[in-house]
């Protein structure tokens, strides 16, 4: 099946528009979801989608979206679903974005007009090679742009448009998740599975067009809490033990090719994200990451050594280790449902690109979809340069990114 007889394509206006809503996530909010404004994002989502006649759609009291197309086919076709989150990270501002549009990009290298010290350089973004001619899309320079993962959102937004007005495509119930939070880890954590009641999930969120991942880390978190000896300062000679210092010193015995910055393809990490304390208490967050299960528990082992090597030095000092689960490796889950992944790779096919099966050196929602009940690998958005300033993605991938769920929906009807 081509798609030459689509409604034109509505995802650049759609993203243009998504991304000027701030939905930055909290990690040190308690509540759900962490901030008020994503679900600013998901009124708007969910009238658009009751626009479109799909009737259904609603945002919860946790900041999730759900809708249904319903089946158009004869057959009997196992419903399937699309996911995007609607939060930006922490990491970097998303208020206030300006978008620009590069049109035609030629092939050089892209200042950003807000701040000219923000460079999207040939040399460190390799992909932009493939995209002469196509339309960037970036921000100004002094906030994030938001494709990760407003990308995913006008895709499968613009794709519910061409369902809804191409019934030639056929297809069974297509589910709809748009999720809070994902980018602090809490993305289905008041998710209803039940309730949207399909057999197979795809992501929406990977990078480079063509690439579907069926792998990602499975990760841990640690904490480390040291507990050192407080003394006055003026009298603390022979006494004091400050766990600032010893933590200190923890960060810096940490071997370095087990960092992130050392690290890559399949090879996980440790890696300190938070530090706090006083002379007599101090924390280090960990989070720990690899492709194998075991190897967190070695990871954690060696943050263990280290502390209580650097303890030697601090008879009257002591510390614990705590490490809680965060997520694990989809591909366990996925490896048991092959057609899955199997149609995934041919809608990247049929869309007319080279189809490509990679790892996430990272996790999705998908990651825990997958070990609730909803196997869900991850599809390219075609968005680059997560969580910063330099953040960009071209329109032609975001509209090969549309082509490729659309296809998917075909493949699942026709097989069913």
């Amino acid at each position: 099946m081509n798609f030459n007889s689509l409604q034109r394509f509505t995802v650049k206006e759609r993203f243009l528009r998504y991304v000027t809503i701030d939905t930055q996530s909290d990690a040190s909010s308690p509540t759900y979801p962490s901030t008020e404004k994503q679900k600013d994002l998901g009124r708007v989502l969910v009238n658009e989608l009751l626009e479109m006649g799909i009737s259904d759609a609603h945002l919860d009291e946790f900041g999730y979206v759900y809708a249904t197309i319903p089946a158009n086919s004869e057959k009997t076709v196992p419903a399937i679903c699309f996911c995007s989150h609607m939060d930006t990270s922490p990491d970097c501002s998303g208020a206030g974005v300006k978008p620009i549009v590069h049109q035609n990009y030629l092939g050089a290298d892209i200042v950003l007009p807000d701040d000219p010290t923000q460079v999207i350089r040939m040399a460190d973004h390799p992909d932009l090679k493939n995209q002469t001619g196509n339309d960037i899309i970036t921000a100004g320079g002094t906030t994030l742009l938001g494709a990760d993962n407003k990308a995913g959102l006008a895709e499968i937004m613009d794709a519910c448009y061409q369902l809804a007005n191409n019934p030639t495509i056929k297809h069974g119930d297509i589910k709809i998740l748009f999720t809070p939070d994902e980018e602090i880890g809490r993305g289905v954590d008041k998710v209803d599975v039940a309730k949207i009641g399909a057999c197979a999930a795809y992501t929406i969120d990977g990078e480079n067009a063509g690439n579907l991942e069926n792998e990602t880390f499975s990760a841990d978190g640690g904490t480390l809490v040291i507990n050192g000896v407080s003394a006055h300062p003026g009298f603390a000679k022979g006494k004091m033990e400050s766990a600032i210092k010893i933590a200190g010193k923890i960060i810096a015995a940490l071997p370095p090719l087990l960092s992130p910055e050392a690290t890559d393809g399949k090879q996980g990490f440790v890696h300190p994200v938070a530090i706090e304390g006083h002379v007599e208490n101090a924390r280090i967050e960990f989070i720990i990451r690899d492709f194998d299960d075991e190897k967190l528990l070695q990871h954690a082992d060696v943050i263990r050594r280290v502390a209580g090597q650097v303890l030697q030095d601090y008879p009257g000092s002591n510390f614990q280790l705590q490490t809680r689960p965060q997520y694990r490796n989809m591909k366990r889950m996925l490896d048991q449902h092959p057609k899955i992944v199997g149609y995934g790779l041919e809608a990247i096919g049929r869309a007319g690109m080279g189809a490509k099966l990679c790892s996430i050196r990272g996790g999705t929602d998908g990651s825990r979809l997958s070990f609730m009940g909803l196997p869900c690998p991850n599809i390219f958005a075609g968005e680059h340069a997560f969580h910063s300033r330099q953040e960009w993605v071209s329109v032609q991938d975001m509209q090969k990114a549309v082509e490729t769920i659309l296809h998917l929906c075909a493949i699942w009807e026709e097989r069913g």
